[in-house]
């Protein structure tokens, strides 16, 4: 059920992206306010949001704070197929943005409590499907509803459905007990400030952040404005696009989540390194296929090379989550995973697009019709930051995961 909400997360989140050709050509808008309204904008009140709504979420009844900001995006992205210019459709993406702000810290904190410590990186995984899930269904459904009936309404079609789970979800899912896997007995609501207090304590939880923001810069940035690379310089339609994307990006991504958290799961009794190992290993094998996408020119084998690419690139984030859940006390999960989506998002998705809109707009004159491929390559490069920041995570995460078990011991003394 929670996968659902996320898959739904997804198809609203990125139904802009593909459709974003035909309402550039509506509303007569440039790459770098494409870059703003899908990345930077979206990107800054989500993460905003989010802080507040998981300080709730660790206090109150997650399911239904899940229940509520599923209907309210669902709302806001139905609402922007009305929209008549560019401040109107800011503004309901704003609003889609505060709305998915409540559901993944919610659903994380309910997850590890559903869960025992050696199978969450498999469930938290799982849940993360969602995202390619929602890709598949958002790109695919999107593209061909857009051709067809228009680009408003795709939003329509899509935004509706979402309110009508939310009620579902509502009937359906069970409010876990907090902490209920837990060998120690721990407080089960912990303060923003004890939260933070726990964390700068904890420098593998940082290295983590930073290290998914950067790969969530390259997914960000290059997966939004692949359909316009594909559009503009392998001459794709529309439909043709939404169709070869949603696939290849939905089912890849979805295999490469799923097999992160569970190879991290079991190769993780020998040596708790490897739930930072995998995504460092995925994202330096991601490398090669993907720089093949951008610099090739057979249409069939850049294709061809993004399935291994969306496979390697998506291994990191249950492993990453899992980690993060580990290094602190089950009252915190929901406020640690809205830090961790406030430096992923904001660096990812809202730094992402917004430099691969600009260095599009700026590479116009010197590149020509290569300005977004030259963009796009940037923007893959930058990623090697985070390869990086994971590396330095192994380094604390041993030590870090002991002061969490001191921790927790110490509290129920």
């Amino acid at each position: 059920m929670l996968t659902l909400v996320y898959t739904f997360n997804f198809i609203d989140r990125q139904i802009l992206v593909i459709l974003q050709e035909p309402i550039k050509a509506d509303l007569g808008l440039s790459d770098a306010q494409l870059g703003l309204l899908t990345g930077f904008s979206f990107a800054l009140v989500y993460v905003t949001a989010g802080i507040p709504i998981a300080w709730l979420a660790d206090r109150a009844n997650r399911r239904n704070i899940v229940a509520a900001s599923l209907a309210f995006w669902s709302l806001m992205t139905a609402l922007s197929g009305l929209v008549q210019n560019y401040g109107q459709l800011l503004a309901a993406r704003l609003g889609v943005g505060v709305g998915e702000a409540g559901g993944s810290p919610p659903s994380h904190s309910m997850i590890s409590d559903y869960f025992p410590p050696s199978s969450r990186g498999t469930a938290l995984s799982f849940y993360s499907m969602g995202i390619y899930i929602g890709v598949l269904f958002g790109f695919a459904a999107g593209g061909w509803i857009a051709e067809n009936f228009g680009w408003r309404n795709a939003f329509f079609v899509i935004g509706i459905p979402g309110i009508l789970y939310a009620l579902a979800v509502l009937w359906v899912v069970k409010e876990p007990r907090r902490g209920q896997y837990d060998e120690a007995t721990v407080p089960v609501q912990s303060s923003l400030s004890e939260t933070l207090a726990a964390l700068r304590g904890r420098p593998t939880f940082w290295y983590l952040s930073v290290g998914c923001a950067f790969s969530a810069f390259v997914s960000y940035g290059n997966g939004n404005f692949m359909p316009s690379f594909l559009m503009r310089n392998h001459g794709m339609s529309l439909a043709e696009v939404g169709a070869i994307l949603g696939l290849i990006s939905g089912l890849s991504g979805a295999t490469g989540t799923f097999l992160g958290g569970f190879m991290a799961d079991r190769l993780a009794t020998r040596d708790m390194r490897w739930y930072v190992w995998i995504p460092i290993l995925g994202a330096l094998s991601a490398m090669i296929p993907a720089y093949y996408t951008l610099f090739g020119e057979n249409t069939t084998r850049i294709v061809a090379a993004m399935i291994p690419s969306q496979i390697f690139s998506a291994l990191y984030l249950g492993p990453c989550i899992a980690t993060c859940h580990n290094l602190v006390s089950p009252g915190m999960r929901a406020m640690a995973s809205a830090i961790l989506y406030f430096v992923l998002n904001l660096i990812g998705l809202g730094l992402g697009p917004l430099t691969v809109g600009v260095l599009s707009d700026v590479f116009a004159e010197p590149f020509g019709d290569n300005n977004l491929r030259y963009a796009m390559i940037t923007a893959l490069t930058i990623g090697f930051l985070g390869v990086y920041f994971l590396w330095m995570a192994t380094r604390s995460l041993d030590r870090d995961l002991e002061e969490n078990r001191r921790a927790l011991a110490l509290h129920s003394e």
